[in-house]
């Protein structure tokens, strides 16, 4: 049997270091686990109490509205005047999607198809990559530098000046033009971090070349070291080409819930609610109500997990650097991306991350599994405590000799 798009898909390489890892535990190891970005902190518990209120109510186990009940809508509404100073109609400018991934996927059907084209960064979180494909776009991949590569930006220059250079230069090599550009800043894997000047010069080329831009904001909220990430819609007129995904998944710590948001361009949100109209009936009505009250009466919430995030990031960053693995701090997202050390770079990425969890029983991302672009590189995902952290750095110090 012919299996359309899927018989496409090359083999999910978080899946086999996630049979490797469950081996290893089977076997008795103590995983100390950096490889899936899943928030281990609590969500918060206002949220949780109005959840376990909301669901005893049987008027909320019917089906929802599938682009979110209207005070949901308003939520987001406020929190991104809070925290952004930008304005949204909550009817025509917001629609609510079942976590950011569902929402990417879905409005890409709307925005492309066979024949179209997108521009992704290379490295990408995979569904930044596959989403276009799956809607019969071709991609072409954009190298973006993480902080402290060889060819990231220099001090003297701005923030993603090489990634913009190198999009202009796509651009002008590919016919037909791209419809779409897609990017997330802070970005995941690589943690590159952009400033409000970037999103300016970004708006302007899509305003000048007629295509849309679609920002992923999954971290907005994790800036470190006095570090703001800019929505790419406080740019006056961003609304005219641009899209963004806010999600409450690593904000306020609610993966699970599901709950997020495409915002901006009235066009592309209303159509996004049309085709969500025959796709689903929206997330479960007591968990839309529980996120209006983590917006409403948690919006210190995001402060507290960014302190803890950047505890685990100097424990992580620091301690590799004392056993000779040279790593640069992020200034964003729940992530560090470090480069495979010079004595095991010819590994590669799936190897050197096999390496680490047999002899160091330390659970990282290879880099390949986020494009070609990231084979250079392991990823380290914040979700350990500074204590588990210190045991995994004690155990890299004996698995890496060649670092001493």
């Amino acid at each position: 049997m012919e299996l359309r798009r899927i018989n496409g898909l090359p083999p999910y390489v978080f899946s086999v270091m996630n049979a490797l890892k469950e081996d290893a535990r089977r076997h008795g190891a103590d995983i100390v686990d950096f490889g899936f970005g899943n928030p281990d902190l609590p969500s918060p518990a206002v949220a949780v109490d109005k959840l376990a209120e909301a669901v005893h109510n049987p008027r909320n186990h019917r089906y929802s509205a599938s682009r979110g009940i209207p005070n949901l809508r308003q939520a987001v509404c406020e929190l991104y005047q809070r925290n952004w100073g930008v304005e949204l109609d909550p009817d025509r400018e917001v629609v609510t999607t079942i976590g950011a991934k569902e929402g990417l996927s879905h409005v890409m059907w709307i925005l492309v198809s066979p024949g179209d084209s997108a521009l992704v960064p290379s490295p990408s979180y995979p569904i930044h990559i596959y989403a276009p494909l799956f809607a019969g776009a071709e991609v072409h991949q954009i190298p973006l530098e993480g902080p402290g590569d060889p060819g990231a930006d220099a001090i003297s220059s701005g923030p993603g000046e090489s990634f913009f250079a190198a999009l202009v230069k796509t651009w002008e090599a590919t016919w037909p033009k791209p419809r779409v550009i897609v990017v997330s800043f802070p970005h995941n894997p690589t943690t590159a971090c952009v400033d409000l000047s970037f999103m300016e010069r970004l708006v302007r080329f899509a305003k000048e070349h007629e295509t849309v831009l679609v920002h992923d904001f999954a971290y907005a909220d994790l800036g470190f070291d006095g570090y703001a990430p800019p929505s790419v819609l406080q740019v006056p007129g961003a609304k005219e080409v641009a899209v963004e995904l806010y999600t409450l998944t690593k904000s306020f710590s609610m993966a699970g819930w599901r709950v997020g948001f495409l915002v901006g361009n009235a066009e592309i949100v209303q159509a996004l609610t049309k085709l969500k109209g025959y796709l689903d009936y929206g997330t479960f009505q007591p968990i839309q109500i529980a996120a209006i009250v983590a917006m409403r009466e948690a919006s210190d919430y995001p402060a507290e997990l960014r302190r803890a995030y950047q505890l685990r990031r100097d424990a992580l960053c620091g301690g590799l650097r004392s056993i000779g693995w040279d790593v640069t701090s992020p200034k964003g997202t729940m992530f560090v991306w470090a480069p495979i050390p010079d004595p095991y770079q010819e590994m590669g990425s799936i190897e050197f991350a096999k390496l680490l969890l047999r002899e160091a029983e330390v659970a990282t991302s290879p880099g390949v599994g986020f494009g070609p672009g990231g084979d250079g590189h392991v990823r380290f995902a914040l979700i350990e405590n500074e204590q588990r952290t210190q045991q995994a750095v004690r155990n890299l110090r004996r698995a890496l000799p060649k670092l001493s």
